[in-house]
């Protein structure tokens, strides 16, 4: 984002300028300075009314929403790739959706690496070592642990994965599960989106 953009992020405003319309100001939700003492529980608990506030501005946008929700993940808790893969329209593979991070893996078969059997499976997918997991896909070497969460739409069918990557051992936990889990689930309540019908 280039210095003097008319977004700030900091409790601020959005000017949308659009050809032959008048600026409109769109309150943005604040990027989260939480302070360091907060648990990880805490954390998640901060930014979910952050989250669902991004959304209601905006519920027909799909990616942009995907990629907001990935920023906002990735600064609160210092992951180092966060993002999504969504099943593509033959439903054999998943692929690169928006997301945070170094260069990724763009396909990923069903059933394949973490992010495939979290497909597969239906299930939500925590690996505390990502080199000890069966048939794991290293997109980075820097990978050391994993969290992937089913997503689904509004009639329950898995339409992608949001998927987590630390370089840290054993990052994730059930919290994460509960509250990835619970972000997933705002997406097909609130957007309007096509692609989440």
């Amino acid at each position: 984002m280039e210095h003097g953009t008319a977004c700030r992020l900091l409790f601020q405003h959005c000017r949308v300028i659009m050809p032959h319309h008048p600026v409109t100001e769109i309150p943005m939700t604040p990027t989260p300075t939480l302070p360091e003492h907060f648990t990880k529980a805490e954390r998640y608990q901060a930014i979910l009314p952050q989250i669902e506030g991004l959304l209601r501005a905006d519920a027909d946008l799909w990616t942009a929403n995907l990629a907001n929700i990935n920023a906002l993940l990735a600064e609160t808790f210092g992951w180092f790739w966060v993002g999504f893969y969504l099943v593509d329209n033959t439903g054999t593979e998943l692929q690169l959706s928006a997301f945070q991070g170094p260069v990724a893996c763009t396909r990923i078969a069903h059933n394949r690496g973490v992010c495939g059997q979290a497909w597969a499976q239906g299930k939500t997918l925590i690996v505390p070592n990502v080199h000890e997991h069966p048939d794991h896909i290293a997109c980075s070497s820097r990978s050391q642990s994993e969290i992937v969460v089913p997503l689904r739409n509004r009639r329950g069918h898995i339409i992608g994965v949001l998927d987590i990557d630390s370089e840290h051992l054993n990052q994730f936990d059930e919290t994460d599960a509960q509250y990835l889990q619970q972000i997933c689930a705002m997406l097909p309540e609130i957007l309007t989106a096509p692609e989440i019908a």
